[in-house]
């Protein structure tokens, strides 16, 4: 079985993956620190947004990739997908503030609200329920797309920056 929305964001994902990477491997070519974060506040940062990507990627994969076997390439998945794959964008962008700011904390906003939409269509396909968690994914829908849309600007302005 093909599964095009996955697969799509497996290959986003990695190429998250590699731009964090790099983000690192910059900042430490620049301090001359190979290992750890050589007490480096801005390394630490962009270790642990990495670390971020990394501990729940994964899952969304996983998700999405149950939830397409269960319900099929719908256009909602294509979108919640994109919407996490730009929030963690703007958490990578986010974590390089020593202050909380809408980057980062919408970008890990973003993430839970994807997890908790595809968790709920997973549950709600395997169980059969209908009712309670379809407004529960209209809430959490919502949720995401307020949250992406909260995120953006700074996005677009940190991106014009580097």
């Amino acid at each position: 079985m093909m599964l095009p929305v996955t697969m799509t964001f497996a290959a986003v994902a990695v190429l998250i993956n590699m731009w964090l990477a790099v983000r690192i491997g910059r900042v430490r070519i620049a301090d001359k620190t190979l290992h750890g974060d050589g007490g480096n506040a801005m390394l630490a940062r962009r270790i642990r947004a990495h670390s971020n990507f990394i501990e729940y990627t994964p899952l969304v994969l996983i998700l999405c990739g149950l939830v397409e076997m269960a319900r099929g390439s719908a256009i909602w998945l294509w979108a919640i997908m994109l919407i996490y794959s730009f929030g963690r964008v703007a958490h990578g962008f986010g974590m390089d503030s020593d202050q909380p700011g809408p980057a980062r904390g919408g970008g890990i906003m973003v993430t839970f609200a994807t997890m908790l939409v595809l968790a709920a269509r997973q549950y709600r396909h395997s169980t059969g329920i209908q009712r309670l968690p379809a407004a529960l994914l209209s809430l959490g829908s919502t949720f995401g797309v307020a949250l992406c849309l909260a995120v953006t600007l700074p996005l677009v302005r940190a991106v014009t920056v580097i």
